[in-house]
């Protein structure tokens, strides 16, 4: 353990916090190891392990084959010294075709993410949906409530729908702003993602996602009104009682229902 606190330290010493890279360093080891325990084992991928607060954690458990990735030169620079042992790729997660790192199987994926790219990167793990089990960490609270959230909520939109399409969603507990260096504005909260049994929606996917992009653009509206671009004004079915509702009324099931309608009646 002291060995932890003085690679802390040093690591306070050597790297700036980069408000354009949206970092904030965790700095409350008891954070960070329950966030480590959100990952139990396997090929794991950690985002932006920053100062290492999180990945000495992860190192230590060894039924997890970990590879971390890091944009930020002066962190992959401390990364090295302090954590030889560690298989570490400089670049953005972003960019990376995680195929190149993770030819086969599944894996992981972990991460105290940068607030500002957090919407991103899940949108990117939905892209690897089927070779990525779990995917857990640290976000903006906001963030983890939309995530999190059930229909009927004011938090529910997009992100709601398209994650928990495929994802079992737990929002594990809140983080206040004091164990940051530097502090967020805000307060974080820690996510889990596990995958659910639906390997496939029962409608057009890319479809699915248009109506549920479209539909809560335009949140306050019913659907009749938002969706119409979709299907044709004067379409008969937009007097279906669904198009009566509004986006945030619908679970995932109703709007796979909403976009085979609209898929048999488009015009």
């Amino acid at each position: 353990m002291q060995q932890v606190h003085a690679k802390k330290k040093s690591c306070e010493n050597t790297v700036r916090a980069k408000k354009f890279l949206g970092q904030h360093f965790l700095t409350d080891l008891n954070v960070a190891r329950k966030i480590a325990e959100t990952i139990t084992s396997g090929r794991t991928l950690e985002i932006g392990p920053g100062m290492g607060v999180l990945t000495q954690f992860l190192l230590q458990n060894k039924a997890i084959q970990l590879t971390a990735i890091e944009i930020d030169r002066e962190s992959v620079a401390y990364l090295k010294e302090w954590y030889p042992e560690l298989d570490l790729i400089e670049g953005d997660f972003l960019k990376i075709d995680l195929n190149t790192i993770v030819p086969e199987g599944e894996f992981n994926v972990i991460g105290n993410y940068p607030y500002n790219i957090s919407s991103q990167i899940f949108f990117k793990v939905l892209d690897y949906k089927d070779r990525i089990p779990v995917c857990s960490g640290m976000i903006q609270k906001e963030v983890a409530e939309r995530l999190a959230s059930k229909p009927g909520k004011k938090a529910y939109g997009i992100l709601s729908v398209l994650l928990q399409a495929y994802y079992d969603i737990e929002y594990l507990f809140t983080v206040d702003e004091y164990v940051f260096n530097p502090p967020p504005k805000v307060k974080s909260a820690v996510i889990r993602m596990t995958r659910n049994r639906r390997r496939r929606l029962e409608c057009n996917e890319a479809l699915f996602k248009t109506v549920v992009k479209t539909a809560f653009n335009q949140r306050r509206k019913q659907m009749r009104n938002s969706l119409q671009q979709l299907v044709g004004k004067g379409n008969p079915i937009l007097e279906e009682k669904i198009f009566t509702m509004r986006p945030e009324q619908l679970s995932v099931e109703q709007f796979i229902e909403l976009t085979l309608l609209i898929e048999k009646n488009h015009v």
